[in-house]
């Protein structure tokens, strides 16, 4: 057996060869372009070597220097895969010459059976059914006349190359004249070889293959037959063995066919002898030889229990010989693959490239791939991404296994045949095994998806309620700004209320649709045309296949608008939830704001979903001067603000800056006179306490500017917060535009309560209701607070952060490590008896928020609950963590920092004590 194995190709087949050489202990050496350095198969190699950038043509296709690595790495063999180097006779011959082994057939057999033309007349010689052909054309004069003689329709061939390319079908002469320059320009361009030759066209055809494998000694065995009759543009995408509706006579004589051919040159290594097959006679035709491994090979390898691979190296290695009295290799049971690409099949099966978010193959069937979650796929290779192959006793039982894999499987991020082969495989034509050669090409395919023609000015998949529950790691929920408007349109489209849909902002795109569906357009009305009609809000309306869907400007009151669509978009869950965080480039389409030639596919229609109208006066009303719900806190007078702070806070009338986004909405508002001097130990600033983390909806000073923090804001922050929005009132943050005026109306918890409890009716019910209280109330001091005991470093302070959040504080407001100490223990000692109601708990410096569902648990209630395991603490001395050591330095004076200070300087204050160099801040 070999000691080392160089492998000339990528992509899945790479990863399967080194497999199989770690089953056989042999070491294997990898090769890659620079657009593959990430590659699995270069992780997988024992050894890899880059040959080059990322184009074929510079790397892959370099003989001469994965010749030379071979030599230098003191390989014994090569082995080629397929495609790429893999029929190339000259690197085949160049390395046996060189003393390294060629893991296939000879250079010879390679050169007989690489040009058609040559095949066909080994084939003539051996007695092998052919199609009636010509031989080399000379010039389209001699081909007209052949076909002529041949009778139409015809199929005009590259004498070199396969894979579809080359081939071209016609029906009469004038679309022989018009292909023939074609076809050799392509032979020319593709193969370095321009002839060509006609053959006789079945029309009623079938792609049956046999899968031999010889020993180089004229020892051929014939491993069964597949049937690769399910081809797009003359490729194949789903292949099976054994063939249905063939008879066993039809079989034994291609068989019978393939061995003589294979016989009479002593074929060495595996090939395989494809056929057309007359579906409508009943007669078979030799087509070619491919002497190499095959793409299906694998249906072959689960009925006859052979790894084709393994016989491959061995045979090469001399450690495995042939019997003479062995000619066909019993199958068992039925296989079939499908293969996955990389490509757009309403698109005319377009390559598609770009980042895969997310990919899941279904456990309990063999899937060949080289991709995973996160894989990039170049646009300069085959866009063979995986092959699917399911075993089962009978071809009733295969067809229900691989239907069932294919849809377990997820590939998402950019567009795939997935759907196409779902659909293939539950069509009548392929349950009765009807398909011909040319089915695909009329198989009816209607993807539930739409495609990005114009993306808009930020236009993302959102679901509601988000991404709850990873706060403490500093993931924010995301999801709808406007959660009412959101909520309402899948109301109105009997969806689920947290389907997936679409968040439109200022200026929204443009889609069109390749199926029927049912749509609702939401929140801040935009100028939307369907078709070049206009499209009313909050009413559902049919989109036709096809149609484009225009949405414009905001023509009115509000900043975004929400598309919902019957079924839900369909992308995969991250972290619990398909939302957009465009910061952290995770969830929905990409992780990012949609873009053109994006296309996003529609989940299935939920049963007996019911459609509602809104009527204008029922709809949420959008204003340029609001009125928010607020609670008082968590940070308040005296301790933080003046009491005529916080009088004059409630009093203002807020305008919306120009600088406001998702992460949050900034407010040009009065100046408070601070009750202190400095933020202490925490900062500089009066408003800068140590870090805690921030209830979303929180009124956050960022020095004298207050700022609404957002659903994609940060987890924490060294900031007060003297309000918190209510969650009934939390959508209008997603309808604040810049140049709006708002008043912030402080209620009770009680009210607060209430206004949530009647917003949740009136979405189910439909009988909007969303009005708020309208009057000044300026909130007592103290009226946040929830706890208050202890002194010294045990006082335990909690505090309210809206209807949804508590904050609990350690101590006094100075940087202690036992303070922070506590506030771990506390956290942990909660994480052990955790609730239902608890969304999460977010950790800070001497603090820690619970964020809870209200309509299952009181404010009081948590509070009280923090209060009791608080006081059940044992004594911190008696405590031991694990504990770990940092190194200094850190870097904190990198491009990002400096970056960042410069846009903070240009957007925000350039007079901030931390600018122009936070180095010399924190020193």
């Amino acid at each position: 057996m070999f000691s080392k194995v160089l492998i000339a190709n990528r992509g899945e087949i790479a990863c399967r060869v080194i497999r199989t050489l770690d089953d056989l202990g042999v070491q294997s050496v990898a090769i890659y372009s620079e657009a593959d350095e990430n590659a699995p198969h270069v992780a997988m190699a024992t050894e890899s070597f880059c040959v080059g950038p990322a184009a074929v043509s510079e790397s892959y296709l370099q003989a001469d220097k994965i010749l030379q690595i071979a030599k230098e790495r003191h390989v014994q063999a090569i082995h080629p895969g397929y495609g790429l180097l893999s029929e190339n006779a000259d690197f085949a011959a160049a390395g046996e010459a060189a003393g390294i082994a060629f893991i296939g057939p000879t250079s010879e057999q390679m050169l007989a059976f690489g040009l058609k033309h040559e095949a066909r007349r080994l084939a003539e010689e051996n007695q092998v059914p052919l199609v009636p052909g010509s031989p080399l054309l000379k010039n389209v004069d001699e081909a007209r006349v052949t076909a002529q003689s041949i009778g139409y329709p015809v199929m005009l061939k590259s004498t070199a190359g396969g894979g579809g390319i080359g081939m071209q079908v016609c029906a009469d002469e004038a679309e022989l004249v018009g292909a023939f320059e074609s076809v050799e320009r392509l032979s020319k361009s593709h193969f370095g070889q321009g002839g060509v030759f006609l053959e006789k066209f079945i029309v009623h055809a079938r792609h049956l293959e046999v899968q031999i494998f010889g020993d180089g000694q004229g020892n051929v065995v014939s491993l069964g037959v597949r049937d690769c009759s399910a081809q797009r543009r003359n490729q194949k995408v789903i292949e099976e063995t054994p063939p249905v509706n063939v008879a066993d006579s039809v079989i034994d004589g291609l068989q019978e066919a393939a061995l003589s051919l294979s016989e009479a040159v002593k074929y060495r290594s595996a090939g395989t002898v494809e056929f057309v097959y007359d579906n409508s006679t009943g007669e078979y035709y030799f087509l070619e030889v491919n002497t190499r491994l095959q793409v299906e090979h694998g249906v072959t390898e689960l009925v006859t229990g052979v790894d084709l691979v393994s016989w491959m190296v061995q045979m090469a290695a001399g450690d495995m010989r042939l019997s003479p009295e062995t000619k066909i290799l019993p199958q068992t049971g039925h296989a079939i693959q499908t293969r996955l690409y990389a490509e757009d099949p309403n698109k005319n099966f377009q390559p598609s490239s770009g980042l895969l978010t997310n990919v899941s193959f279904p456990g309990g069937v063999r899937c060949d791939h080289w991709v995973e979650s996160g894989a990039e796929v170049s646009p300069y290779y085959d866009p063979l991404l995986a092959k699917l192959q399911v075993y089962a006793d009978d071809r009733e039982q295969g067809v229900a296994a691989i239907q069932d894999a294919l849809a377990k499987t997820r590939l998402d991020g950019i567009e795939t045949n997935l759907h196409y082969l779902r659909s293939i495989t539950e069509s009548e034509m392929y349950r009765e095994g009807k398909i011909l050669t040319k089915s695909l090409g009329d198989h009816p395919f209607k993807p539930r998806s739409f495609e990005v023609l114009r993306g808009g000015t930020m236009t993302t998949v959102q679901d509601f309620p988000g991404r709850v529950g990873y706060w403490e790691v500093g993931v924010p929920p995301s999801g709808p700004m406007d959660h009412l408007a959101f909520r309402l349109g899948n109301r109105l489209l009997g969806n689920d209320l947290n389907a997936a849909g679409l968040e439109i902002t200022a200026n929204g795109p443009r889609i069109q649709f390749f199926a029927t569906c049912t749509l609702v357009l939401t929140g801040a009305e935009m100028m939307a045309t369907l078709d070049d009609e206009p499209v009313d809000f909050y009413k559902p309306f049919e989109v036709p296949a096809g149609a484009i869907l225009d949405i414009g400007k905001t023509v009115g009151a509000g900043v975004r608008s929400y598309l919902s669509v019957l079924g839900g978009i369909d992308v995969p869950e991250y972290l619990g939830s398909r939302a957009t965080f465009t910061l952290g480039q995770f969830g929905g389409h990409g992780g990012r704001a949609l873009r053109v030639a994006d296309v996003l596919h529609i989940g299935d229609e939920p049963e007996d979903a019911e459609q509602y109208a809104l009527p204008i006066e029922q709809q949420p009303s959008l204003s340029n001067t609001w009125d928010v719900a607020v609670l008082y806190g968590p940070h308040g007078a005296p301790e933080f603000f003046k009491p005529s702070d916080i009088q004059e806070f409630f009093e203002a009338e807020h305008e919306v800056h120009y600088n406001s986004a998702r992460t949050g909405v900034r407010l040009i508002g009065p100046k408070p006179e601070w009750a202190r001097a400095d933020g202490g130990e925490a900062g500089l600033h009066p408003s800068n306490i140590h870090d805690n983390a921030y209830a979303i909806g929180a009124i956050d000073f960022t020095g004298d500017m207050p700022v609404i923090l957002g659903p994609d804001g940060p987890s924490l922050g060294g900031f007060v917060c003297p309000a918190t929005i209510i969650q009934s009132d939390l959508w209008k943050m997603g309808q604040l535009k810049p140049g709006d005026k708002v008043r912030f109306r402080c209620v009770t918890r009680e009210q607060a309560e209430a206004l949530r409890g009647l917003q949740e009716e009136s979405i189910l019910t439909l009988a909007t209701d969303f009005a708020v209280p309208t009057e000044t109330r300026i909130p007592d001091e103290g009226e946040m607070i929830l706890v208050d005991e202890g002194e010294g470093d045990d006082r335990l302070v909690i505090r309210q952060a809206g209807d949804a959040y508590v904050l609990a504080e350690i101590g006094p407001m100075v940087l202690d490590f036992k303070l922070r100490f506590h506030i771990h223990v506390l956290y942990e000692a909660l994480k052990k008896e955790s609730f239902d109601a608890v969304e999460d708990m977010t950790p800070g410096i001497r603090s820690l928020q619970v964020h809870f569902d209200p309509s299952t648990v009181s404010a009081e209630s948590v509070a009280a609950w923090i209060q009791l395991v608080n006081a059940k603490l044992p004594p911190l001395e008696d405590i031991t963590v694990p504990s770990r050591v940092v190194h200094l330095p850190l870097s904190w004076d990198d491009h990002s920092t400096q970056l960042a200070t410069e846009k903070y300087m240009q957007s925000v204050r350039a007079d901030a004590p931390w600018c122009p160099d936070n180095i010399e801040f924190i020193r």
